[in-house]
């Protein structure tokens, strides 16, 4: 890893004068078009569209063009620091891999690519409940990786409990507590495409390995054999989605590990306020990227008023729409303590596997990095006073 993450701009120029031109590309709008070319149609819906008309995915980005930043010139003689630690994982930078199902769809190394890139970049990576891999196959991959888990709470608490005793045993650092997605959305661009992975028996790597999952699985017929597998995905929908989950719950959970316990698909501070009453050690703002709820207000509208009320006594972080180092650097500058970077690292893995996560990262952080130099900003605290609402508009912080 570089001492700074912004010479990665200097080793591309270097390459450009010997004629190498780099893999991918660094605007994310790119990426994002060159990913199209390499996930089969269904899949790429799935993941990059959102629900409904996609006016909350369009409005998770839009809510960006809100802020500015404004710079202070020649106040600080300080060395940027971006390092961090959150709930006892120390990171390189407040930027952790959000979690993102089926990763094995889209690369066949899947999620445990994504996990040694993030060992390798001193990083964090939240692993989702529905991943390729179980969650022990994605830990023994990047042993010693910054590894937190994100939990969607099933119907079987037993179940539940399970899941995160084996995340706790396999070295995980954290557990997300998913509470926005119980259901899925109304996604027509997946109905249109008839695509729905979970009932092709995908993304159930960690439950395929639980002992109490696979209790309820055949007996008579093969282990991984077709019918097999059509009775898992059938048990997964049977258990999956909490549709009666209460704060409570997390006073449950606590039962079943000493791990912190995060909550996320937050947007409204009251609801901060109750999860923190019942004992969540942090909060992440968060609207599923768009993929639930049609006409959600966007999540960086909530970043502030959530990051207000919950007020230093557990960390925040942010997620949705967070697409390039810039981004990053406002969601930082209006509260968060670490922001959740999604759909360009799976774009990244489905272009070059764990090169193209290596280099999505890179990008993000060099850009934050030189964002904060070019700002005069040392720390994310420095950034805090330098955000501002677009001159001419009447949004308030």
């Amino acid at each position: 890893m570089a001492e700074y993450w912004y010479t990665m701009r200097d080793e591309i120029f270097a390459d450009g004068l010997r004629g190498r031109l780099p893999r991918l590309p660094a605007d994310p709008a790119e990426l994002e078009q060159l990913a199209r070319q390499h996930l089969p149609v269904g899949l790429w819906s799935f993941v990059a569209n959102g629900a409904g008309g996609g006016r909350t995915l369009a409005a998770n980005r839009a809510a960006f063009d809100k802020w500015e930043l404004v710079p202070r010139m020649l106040h600080t003689d300080e060395p940027l620091s971006l390092r961090t630690e959150l709930l006892g994982t120390r990171m390189s930078a407040p930027v952790l891999l959000a979690p993102i199902g089926l990763a094995g769809l889209a690369h066949p190394d899947g999620e445990a690519a994504a996990a040694r890139v993030v060992r390798e970049l001193g990083l964090a990576m939240a692993l989702s409940n529905s991943s390729s891999l179980s969650l022990e196959e994605v830990a023994d991959a990047a042993p010693g990786a910054g590894l937190w888990f994100q939990l969607h709470p099933p119907k079987d608490d037993e179940l539940g409990a399970s899941i995160v005793r084996r995340a706790e045993k396999a070295g995980y650092q954290g557990i997300v507590v998913t509470v926005d997605s119980w259901t899925r959305g109304w996604r027509p661009a997946d109905l249109d495409h008839g695509y729905d992975p979970f009932l092709r028996g995908q993304g159930m790597g960690t439950f395929l390995a639980d002992p109490v999952f696979r209790r309820s699985l055949p007996t008579d017929v093969p282990v991984g054999s077709e019918p097999w597998l059509a009775a898992a995905a059938a048990r997964w929908r049977e258990v999956f989605g909490h549709s009666s989950l209460s704060y409570e719950y997390f006073d449950r959970l606590r039962e079943a590990t000493d791990l912190p316990i995060l909550i996320k698909g937050v947007l409204h501070p009251d609801d901060a306020e109750q999860a923190v009453a019942h004992g969540v050690s942090g909060v992440v703002v968060s609207n599923h990227g768009g993929r639930q709820l049609d006409r959600s207000m966007a999540a960086l509208d909530a970043l502030p008023a959530v990051a207000r009320q919950v007020a230093g006594r557990v960390p925040v972080l942010f997620d949705s729409g967070v697409r390039s180092g810039a981004d990053a650097a406002v969601a930082l500058g209006l509260g968060a303590d670490a922001v959740l970077l999604g759909r360009p690292w799976l774009y990244g893995l489905a272009i070059d596997g764990a090169e193209g996560v290596r280099h999505v990262l890179r990008c993000v952080l060099a850009e934050l990095e030189l964002t904060m130099l070019m700002s005069g900003a040392a720390t994310v605290a420095d950034l805090r006073r330098m955000v501002s609402p677009v001159r001419g508009r009447a949004d308030e912080r």
